[in-house]
């Protein structure tokens, strides 16, 4: 693979990393006196290891933010064993502004109550506090495609009655053989959607359909995330690579945090859908909805 890659002039993302690393490790001065990092929990070993190259030693040179509910792309690993050592330096930030309670409390069902990264440092999610109030979310399975469709389509509907605006409404499926379940269900409430592409770009005047990892980083008042059936999440062919017991937990993990990172992107209104037999991890969300927890 190297040799064809020099062949065609061409580096991986890793390479160059790794190649910038080399040069700024023993560069004096280094190009920044501080680094601050977003989304932490995405980064690879490559990229910490260019973080930690283009800034200087010292307590406070480096500043990493993040949740590792929401690490979608990432393997775990120790960051102490490349030299970035934050045990004893490491808090967890307890108030959502972006979230309504009712969504987080939910939503924070699909994680366990404390988590650890591979250098044993815990993040404990059980004190976390929204700043308002929302909706309670609705989950819903159905025996036919069709009706989950329908269902959605006026779930949408309802939305776009109450003030939501096409933009601050997101769709969202776990992979391409799932999208045309979305796009009839916001076909069919009649509202015009772009489909989100590595860009991730909303539209103003346009609703969002898209695959969960491309809801990162976004905000929606009203997120419906569909067909969250059995093998779908956690998807089939991603157990049916997993060769270790650990490796089947990496995946078990990385499928509930991309469930979560999607039902986390809307701020007022979230509905979540699957077809029978349906996923396993909508027994979690179902706890303690009520009324609001159907099965059709």
């Amino acid at each position: 693979v190297r040799d064809s890659l020099a062949q065609k002039g061409a580096s991986t993302w890793a390479q160059v990393l790794a190649e910038l690393s080399a040069r700024y490790a023993a560069a004096t001065p280094k190009p920044f006196s501080h680094v601050v990092v977003d989304e932490a929990q995405d980064l690879g070993v490559a990229e910490l290891r260019f973080l930690a190259a283009v800034a200087p030693e010292g307590a406070n040179n480096l500043f990493f933010a993040g949740d590792l509910g929401q690490r979608i792309f990432q393997q775990p690993f120790s960051w102490k064993g490349l030299g970035v050592d934050v045990r004893g330096r490491a808090r967890t930030l307890k108030v959502n502004y972006r979230t309504s309670h009712q969504i987080r409390a939910k939503a924070d069902k699909l994680l366990e109550a404390e988590m650890a990264d591979a250098d044993g440092i815990e993040e404990a999610r059980g004190y976390t506090v929204s700043v308002f109030n929302g909706a309670p979310p609705v989950v819903q399975t159905f025996s036919e495609e069709g009706d989950e469709i329908k269902a959605l389509r006026q779930w949408v509907v309802g939305r776009i009655q109450e003030g939501v605006v096409p933009h601050e409404i997101g769709l969202f499926v776990r992979s391409e053989a799932q999208m045309a379940r979305a796009k009839a269900a916001i076909e069919a409430a009649g509202i015009a959607y772009k489909v989100l592409d590595q860009r991730v770009e909303g539209t103003s005047g346009f609703a969002s359909v898209g695959l969960m990892h491309l809801a990162k980083g976004l905000e929606f008042r009203a997120v419906a995330v569909m067909a969250c059936d059995d093998e779908v999440l956690p998807l089939q062919s991603r157990i049916e690579e997993v060769g270790e017991d650990s490796d089947l937990k990496e995946v078990y993990d990385t499928e509930r945090q991309l469930l979560y990172v999607a039902c986390t992107r809307a701020r007022d209104f979230l509905m979540v859908t699957g077809v029978v037999p349906e996923s396993e991890f909508l027994d979690d969300l179902r706890g303690g909805l009520g009324a609001n927890s159907l099965s059709i």
